[in-house]
């Protein structure tokens, strides 16, 4: 019988006693690396049923199979399902901007594992995982493109295709952190495009985009465009967060 697996879990035993795990969001001692203490966890707002069949839009009381929300009934987007694992507001704010912009990778399994099982039907009919680019020079300064990681992350769980550099970033944009949704229209028109090696891969298969938030869907659509010219049979995104907002059905 093989020492490894005891000598893996006395090394975890050792290293827990010497640094133990602590809530991704305010830093108490917790039971398992990567978990949110019981306060944390309350605070969030996970999302699922009912909401909108396109978008996911939480909505308050069930519409029926195969409901939309006021604005994909205005106008669809260019994907085809979103999903999103937690609602983006003051409670998740800080833990998914540590994420993102302050090396805290740490959280990326747990993450990961919100959003496979928010997205499980996205997940289950994907033929490809692909996460929305970063520009090289952004992805200099930050160092890690924290949707790759995502997007590793759920694809290693669910033994799935990733292809980390599906779509490239062809010009770096300003942050659309407060811009409006036509200002990030315009940020990001005509900025991604399937990567020229990658054209194979992508003709015909289903893809799953995979981001960190979706707030007015000017980046997931841009992607969305670039994949179905490059011939996406269906583009789905998969989010860790979504901002939400009142919409009328």
């Amino acid at each position: 019988m093989s020492l490894a697996p005891a000598l893996r879990k006395s090394a975890n035993w050792l290293l827990d006693a010497i640094l133990p795990p602590r809530c991704l969001k305010c830093g108490e001692i917790v039971a398992d690396s990567g978990a949110l203490c019981g306060r944390c966890w309350a605070e969030l707002r996970f999302l699922g049923s009912p909401c909108c069949a396109c978008c996911g839009l939480p909505f308050e009381f069930d519409m029926g199979e195969g409901s939309l929300c006021g604005a994909c009934t205005a106008e669809r987007p260019r994907y085809d399902r979103a999903r999103a694992a937690l609602a983006y507001d003051d409670a998740s704010r800080d833990l998914i901007l540590r994420f993102k912009h302050a090396d805290r990778i740490d959280g990326a399994a747990t993450f990961a594992a919100w959003m496979a099982r928010a997205g499980s039907e996205l997940v289950a009919g994907a033929d490809i995982i692909a996460p929305v680019p970063l520009h090289r020079w952004r992805l200099v300064r930050r160092r890690y493109n924290q949707a790759a990681i995502l997007a590793n992350a759920i694809g290693a769980a669910r033994g799935k295709l990733v292809v980390p550099d599906l779509l490239v970033r062809r010009r770096a944009t300003p942050s659309q952190g407060h811009l409006g949704r036509s200002q990030r229209q315009r940020n990001v028109a005509g900025a991604f495009a399937l990567h020229p090696r990658r054209a194979q891969v992508a003709a015909g298969a289903r893809i799953l985009l995979v981001d960190d938030v979706l707030t007015t869907g000017a980046t997931a659509e841009a992607c969305a465009k670039a994949l179905r010219n490059g011939g996406a049979k269906a583009v789905d995104l998969l989010v860790l967060a979504r901002v939400v907002r009142v919409q009328s059905a």
